[in-house]
């Protein structure tokens, strides 16, 4: 079954969809992603994993939910030094997104679940969570397909020490499955910031975050291990990660918190 698709509909139908309907928004990313990976990275995942959990939850009848078309452009200065990348400044992101939330709770929809491809946008996205909730009293939530790895550390990759964060091990075998064509393995390269594990509080997925550009680690781009990637790996990531967008998406048509 495809996932239902809020630009499919006509107005009337959009005035019908019941009450509790989650209305789902992937935020990707056009940004660099290092030699290897193309700079529709986060925009891929994003889009194709909450395509899939909509589809799900739909085809299971477990929660009315429509899919949004994703938003490919959106924070990504930290990305800012290399050609290709394409940001929104803060404050355009924030807007946008209030805006959209503004127009869904004037068609009706209350609930509203962004699906995040992308690390850089995860701090303006809680601000745009309380910021829709306090002016339009809509349900908000901000997920992720997987957690960014600079706000929790993973260890699944051993070659990585746990600074694999962006086109690494993860993104690129989500990629060799997704989009294997886009995929450029003969130019990965491993690029582990490993200086930064002499460092116990300050430091990705550490109790003491810190400000960075991707160009602070080498002229890559990228930090992690690619080389390690594959495209079994990335299937068993990606369907992990819509069955958690899943379960979320059904939570999200009734929570309340009192």
């Amino acid at each position: 079954m495809p996932a239902p698709r809020f630009v499919d509909l006509t107005f009337p139908e959009v005035a019908e969809l019941p009450e509790g309907t989650v209305a789902v928004l992937p935020l990707g990313a056009i940004e660099q992603h290092g030699p290897h990976l193309p700079v529709s990275t986060d925009y891929v995942t994003a889009t194709s994993a909450a395509e899939a959990a909509v589809a799900e939850v739909a085809e299971a009848g477990a929660a009315p939910v429509v899919l949004l078309e994703g938003l490919a452009y959106t924070k990504s200065d930290e990305h800012h030094w290399a050609p290709g990348t394409i940001w929104l400044s803060w404050d355009t992101l924030m807007r946008t997104l209030v805006d959209i939330g503004r127009s869904l709770q004037t068609s009706g929809i209350t609930r509203l679940v962004f699906v995040n491809g992308h690390g850089g946008n995860s701090a303006l996205g809680q601000v745009t969570c309380r910021e829709l909730r306090r002016q339009f009293g809509l349900a908000t939530f901000f997920a992720h397909l997987s957690v960014p790895g600079d706000q929790v550390r993973d260890v699944s990759n051993p070659h990585e020490l746990g600074l694999g964060i962006h086109g690494g091990h993860s993104e690129t075998s989500l990629m060799l499955h997704l989009r294997p064509d886009l995929v450029k393995m003969d130019r990965a390269v491993r690029r582990v910031p490993e200086q930064l594990t002499a460092y116990e509080q300050i430091g990705f997925g550490k109790p003491v975050s810190f400000g960075w550009l991707s160009d602070d680690f080498g002229p890559d781009g990228h930090i992690g291990d690619p080389t390690t990637a594959t495209a079994d790996a990335g299937k068993v990531l990606f369907e992990a990660g819509v069955q958690r967008l899943a379960a979320a998406i059904v939570e999200a048509s009734t929570f309340r918190v009192r």
